[in-house]
């Protein structure tokens, strides 16, 4: 894929590293979006198949309390529609309570268990480190994805002996290549993703949430300045937008079992 542009510190060459399928966690409905919509779209504009998996419901969000009886309904048919855009059909939830997400074995089993079924090349998760120059990418419910999945990755994921009933029931453990974290400090960030291409699938995808956009105006004007803040950053071209990542190398030519 031409798509991709990163750091020299990246252990991630798209050049080299070939990525077939992707399995995005996020914490509600729209954190995707707002995070690697872009991204995505470029992955799927290229053949590549990738799965969501939402943690909660949703069920804390939006603005109205006309919205409340119908507020999970509601934020699942938004990021069912948000993702179509992107070129994703494939969406899963673990329905845990939003606003009480913790990095539970309840939750890290169903991770794993994902993880064993659609056996991807990258996982892509929140960061579970706090920003503390933008705290509202760091919603607890974030964190709590980032430390879950990080914690599921290694060493459950590849541990044949832990959640047993997984592989006894048929999901035998798996070594992740890639884990791609989003929303986390920037000083982590290793890895940009110029979308200048796919920005605007990306925005049509955030403008569906419309359940959680009291300043759709503001929202768009953020989301355009931190993608070029990105591309900036990245040293891209004046005028062009990117999305950032911190990627991780979970296991590799070089890496050694139970290191």
């Amino acid at each position: 894929m031409t798509a991709y542009t990163a750091q020299a510190e990246s252990p991630f060459n798209p050049a080299t590293d070939r990525i077939g399928r992707v399995l995005c966690f996020a914490a509600h409905p729209d954190d995707i979006d707002f995070g690697a919509a872009g991204t995505i779209a470029a992955w799927t504009a290229a053949g590549v198949q990738v799965s969501y998996c939402i943690m909660t419901d949703g069920d804390a969000g939006g603005f109205d309390p006309a919205h409340r009886a119908d507020i999970i309904a509601m934020r699942d048919a938004e990021q069912r529609r948000a993702a179509e855009l992107v070129g994703v059909t494939d969406i899963h939830y673990l329905h845990q309570r939003d606003g009480y997400l913790e990095p539970s074995h309840e939750v890290m089993r169903g991770v794993v268990k994902l993880i064993r079924e659609i056996r991807p090349e990258v996982v892509l998760a929140m960061h579970p480190e706090r920003n503390w120059r933008r705290i509202q990418k760091s919603h607890p419910d974030h964190l709590a994805v980032g430390e879950a999945v990080t914690r599921a990755v290694y060493p459950a994921l590849e541990n044949p002996f832990a959640y047993p009933e997984l592989a006894e029931a048929g999901l035998e453990a798996y070594k992740l290549p890639w884990l791609w974290l989003y929303a986390g400090p920037d000083e982590r960030e290793n890895h940009f993703v110029d979308v200048t291409a796919h920005v605007g699938a990306k925005l049509e995808a955030i403008h569906v949430h419309v359940s959680q956009h009291p300043d759709v105006e503001a929202m768009e004007s953020a989301v355009r300045q931190g993608m070029h803040a990105n591309a900036a950053r990245a040293g891209l071209p004046a005028g062009h937008s990117a999305e950032a990542f911190h990627v991780v190398a979970v296991n590799g030519p070089g890496t050694i079992a139970g290191f």
